[in-house]
């Protein structure tokens, strides 16, 4: 199974592609933000061509639990998504993704490290 990790921002969509038989989790690029519905559509046409099956998007909290505009933000963006897509999301939390990735090497972008984080954190937990 193919899985996309993301790290929804608003000025950049950091992802990161995993297979589920061997869980390496590689950086997969970056998607800027400058349109909504071009993101989304752009989202959309990587998903079909390279035949992802699950989506795994990092959903900010509060240190104390609660929700937040970003969480509301990222929430409303997938809702809207979903309708153009016909495979499952999954919603873990992050906290400091963006923050674990800056202390990771160089060589790609900090969106792309952040969405590596969020997809080795889902396999942590199913393991």
């Amino acid at each position: 199974m193919q899985l996309l990790g993301i790290d929804f921002g608003t000025k950049n969509i950091g992802l990161a592609k995993a297979q589920t038989d061997v869980r390496v989790v590689l950086p997969f690029g970056v998607i800027h933000v400058t349109d909504t519905s071009k993101a989304q559509r752009e989202l959309a046409q990587l998903i079909v061509r390279e035949r992802i099956d699950k989506i795994i998007v990092g959903l900010p909290f509060g240190l104390d639990g609660s929700e937040n505009a970003n969480t509301k933000k990222i929430r409303d963006f997938i809702s809207d998504f979903e309708t153009q897509i016909k495979i499952p999301v999954e919603f873990i939390s992050e906290i400091f993704s963006s923050q674990a990735g800056d202390r990771m090497g160089a060589g790609v972008s900090r969106d792309e490290k952040a969405a590596m984080i969020i997809l080795q954190d889902y396999f942590d937990r199913k393991s």
